[in-house]
Order: structure tokens, then C-alpha cells, then sequence
């Protein structure tokens, strides 16, 4: 039988649901269905005092946010070297009396 992969915001929503204590781990886990006898909550309180540590994720968020605009920069470098060797090789065509060679741009 496979085992069942839970997503971070799921298991958080069943956790604080147990947190809240109306209800016991056993009540909430069979509403669910999952397995009473998860670690989910120690995960959870041994983690808790990361969603404070503002640092931490300002940090993480601001070096994959500078990756993406180093990313971006280059894709624009790369399409403006291309529109360039395009502008340059029709202008070739168009000097030599040539038809410009079209391309389909679906590739077929």
C-alpha cells in the first residue's frame, strides 16, 4: 500500500485544529482520516518559533526573488542579442534582393 504524502498547509490546519483542544487528536484524525499517531504535532511546536524568525524567511524570499531577476535579466539579454541577429540577417536578405525566409513558429 502507498504511503499518503500530506501537503505542509494540510497538515498545519488538522495540527491547529488539535491545538485549539474542543476536540481529541483521535476526533480530529478520524475526521481527516489520518492516522492519530503522527508526529505532525511535535514537528509543528518544535517548529513554531520559525514563523517569528522573520529574518530567516525575509532572507530565503529575497535570495529566490534576486535569482529570478538575475534569471529575467538574462532571458531579456538573450531575446535583444536575438532580435538583433534577426533585424541584421533580414536586412541581408532584403540588400540581396532575397525573399526573407519565414519561419513557423510552431515549428512544423
Amino acid at each position: 500500500m502507498a504511503r499518503t504524502t500530506y501537503s505542509p498547509e494540510f497538515k498545519a490546519k488538522v495540527i491547529l485544529e488539535v491545538l485549539q483542544g474542543d476536540r481529541s487528536i483521535d476526533e480530529v484524525a478520524h475526521d481527516y482520516s489520518v492516522s492519530p499517531n503522527r508526529n505532525w504535532k511535535k514537528e509543528f511546536i518544535a517548529n513554531a518559533s520559525n514563523a517569528f524568525d522573520n529574518s530567516k524567511f525575509a532572507k530565503e524570499a529575497r535570495r529566490k526573488e534576486d535569482a529570478l531577476e538575475k534569471e529575467k535579466n538574462q532571458m531579456l539579454k538573450t531575446i535583444g542579442q536575438l532580435t538583433l541577429e534577426r533585424d541584421f540577417l533580414q536586412d541581408c536578405f532584403r540588400r540581396t534582393g532575397r525573399p526573407v525566409p519565414q519561419i513557423d513558429p510552431k515549428g512544423q
